[in-house]
């Protein structure tokens, strides 16, 4: 579990448990009193001695309020797998500690591992595209492949799709919510959850319980790029929740990238923004590598393989039979999407046909069915 004492881990939590004290105020006491123990401890007069803390949160820490008791908080996380990572752990990730706003406490399902260091974030709208999925899971899939881990934020969209394509390139991607661990937020998502902690983790700076409000996606963002090396934005409006975590990133000294797409579509006009704004364009994995390597090499971090391992054309468990009539249809499918009527069209069979074979290439991972019945090769 670290480094860090039983009777810290409490005080941290006890601290993340007060009414009124936010992650900066957490920050300041530890700075000014050395340690959470030591914050827990202090009396009214020394709690006034410090400025920008909530004279709210001032009472109920001098007279040991919290929210919930630290002690059941720390039992339910036993209970439910997960781990309760300090700042000064040395499970820490490394680009996370960083930022000027680094989270006290991070509450994890699954494991963090020093290779997370070598990480970027992908992020985009909920309402994406089909194109847009189907770019994000393939670009996603290539930096698994060269050994990044892949950061997004578990939201419908272009998160989701992010997550999936490291998922099949068996690589790791970390989750970062703006809710508490045990909450099923996005209903969506639940099984995407489960396979993520599976295969690297989910987090959130939230303690147990807490309901996903709007005002805690500015800060879970913050989160996203803080665990980053760079930034990539796929599709987004003007006014979004992924340029929030742009502007995070450039404030944190990451990369930002953007993908560009049609002009005027309204999905383009947050990267095109950034990209006016100096964001570097990707069309490929290798566009965000080429930026990536020299802050590896300064920060005496691992270099990246030149080339990724060439995905295979079947799948892990060996060569499958592939019929004519499905070879037929995977012949209609490239990178972009295609809705099953069209592939209908195209081939002039009847639906209940083209379902089934559908079904059979998916079933043997040589297609991917996308939300609103679109169909791509992997």
């Amino acid at each position: 579990m670290g480094n860090t004492s039983h009777e810290d881990r409490l005080a941290w939590l006890r601290l993340k448990l007060t009414p009124g004290l936010g992650n900066r105020s957490i920050l300041r006491l530890i700075r000014r009193f050395g340690s959470p123990v030591a914050a827990v401890k202090a009396s009214r007069v020394q709690l006034d001695g410090i400025s920008g803390i909530q004279e709210r949160a001032k009472q109920a820490l001098a007279r040991g309020e919290v929210s919930r008791p630290p002690e059941r908080e720390w039992e339910d996380l036993q209970a439910m797998g997960a781990e309760l990572i300090c700042l000064g752990d040395e499970s820490y990730p490394a680009n996370l500690k960083e930022i000027a706003d680094p989270p006290a406490v991070l509450f994890v399902r699954g494991k963090l591992e020093p290779r997370d260091l070598v990480a970027v974030a992908v992020v985009g709208s909920r309402a994406a595209s089909a194109v847009g999925m189907a770019f994000t899971e393939r670009l996603c899939r290539e930096l698994a492949g060269y050994g990044v881990t892949v950061v997004s934020g578990l939201a419908v969209g272009i998160d989701a799709a992010a997550h999936r394509g490291a998922l099949n390139a068996r690589g790791r991607t970390l989750g970062v919510l703006g809710c508490g661990l045990d909450v099923g937020y996005p209903q969506a998502n639940r099984t995407l959850k489960e396979n993520i902690v599976a295969s690297g983790a989910v987090m959130t700076e939230f303690p147990l319980g807490t309901p996903p409000l709007a005002g805690h996606f500015p800060q879970r963002n913050r989160i996203i790029s803080g665990l980053a090396l760079g930034v990539v934005v796929v599709e987004a409006a003007q006014r979004s929740g992924s340029l929030i975590t742009a502007r995070a990133a450039l404030e944190q000294g990451r990369e930002v990238f953007a993908v560009p797409g049609t002009a005027r579509n309204r999905r383009s006009a947050g990267p095109h923004r950034l990209l006016r704004e100096g964001a570097k364009l990707v069309e490929c994995a290798e566009d965000i590598l080429e930026e990536l390597r020299p802050h590896l090499v300064r920060r005496g971090g691992p270099d990246l393989p030149a080339s990724a391992p060439t995905p295979a054309d079947t799948p892990s468990g060996g060569p499958c039979d592939v019929t004519s009539e499905e070879t037929t249809v995977l012949g209609c499918l490239d990178e972009q999407p295609l809705q099953i009527d069209q592939i209908c069209r195209r081939l002039q069979w009847p639906a209940a046909r083209v379902t089934a074979l559908l079904l059979s290439l998916e079933l043997k991972g040589l297609v991917r069915q996308l939300p609103g019945k679109y169909f791509v090769r992997p």
